[in-house]
């Protein structure tokens, strides 16, 4: 099972180098499934939706996408209020999926981003616990196969980044997906990658998290990850963009549980 994780590309501040051959080289992984987490503009303007509805005409299917923070009407404080994800559902969400079900491939979506919040950095991640619970129910029914959650933000903090995803109940849910034993958290919003096991984790879950193509980079290179799991474990490959290609420049071996 190949799966390709890409995230943050930000239309309005892309690398429009990198995104462009970022198309050839996923291509030629022949994925099973692409995975997009979120933050696929920069301001949640029209223009970028469009820049980036026709890169992912261009991606292998299936395609799953979950939007991000950024993918709000940004400056737009009324429309983001009143309706955070209106362009998002108008122009991305025909195109993807928000869940897979394949004999060996169960993933879910689950929308961590919010337009506004009670607090003062409404860009901060908030997750339904109930929606957090439904996911888990039907993975878990899934018994051997491959298992992913997807979402914006971190539901944990990493020892391995700066930025923090001030994720409300974020704890909770990390919980409840390990206690599923749900393999795989895919997450955006840091635009650095990373891999560590969730707290709770006795069946071996683990927080994952990938670049960004933008150029608001934050000491990594634009880039995007190729996750290879079989039954034994999963093989994580961050690569990141040279100037002329995309190269490995972190991996990780993951045990997978044989629950």
């Amino acid at each position: 099972m190949r799966l390709v994780h890409i995230s943050d590309i930000h239309f309005g501040a892309e690398n429009r180098v990198a995104t462009e051959a970022a198309i050839a080289s996923i291509c030629g992984y022949s994925p099973n499934v692409v995975i997009v987490t979120g933050d696929l503009t920069l301001g949640g303007k029209a223009s970028e939706f469009k820049a980036a509805r026709e890169w992912l005409s261009r991606l292998p299917r299936p395609l799953l996408v979950t939007p991000g923070n950024h993918d709000t009407p940004y400056w737009n404080l009324v429309l983001r209020t009143v309706a955070p994800f209106g362009r998002y559902r108008r122009y991305i969400s025909p195109l993807t999926e928000s869940s897979i079900d394949l004999p060996d491939l169960v993933v879910r979506t689950v929308n961590t981003a919010r337009g506004a919040q009670p607090r003062l950095n409404w860009s901060k991640g908030a997750v339904n616990l109930a929606a957090i619970h439904q996911a888990a129910r039907e993975m878990k029914a899934a018994k051997a196969a491959l298992k992913v959650l997807v979402c914006h933000h971190p539901l944990i903090e990493s020892s391995c980044v700066g930025v923090t995803g001030g994720v409300h109940r974020g704890e909770a849910a990390a919980r409840i997906l390990a206690e599923a034993g749900v393999d795989l958290v895919l997450t955006g919003h840091v635009h650095n990658p990373f891999a560590e096991a969730l707290p709770h984790s006795k069946h071996l879950t683990y927080a994952v998290g990938g670049g960004t193509l933008s150029l608001r980079t934050r000491g990594t290179p634009e880039g995007f990850s190729i996750i290879e799991a079989d039954a034994a474990e999963m093989n994580i490959a961050a690569l990141g963009w040279t100037g002329s290609a995309f190269e490995p420049f972190l991996s990780w071996s993951l045990p997978r549980s044989q629950l």
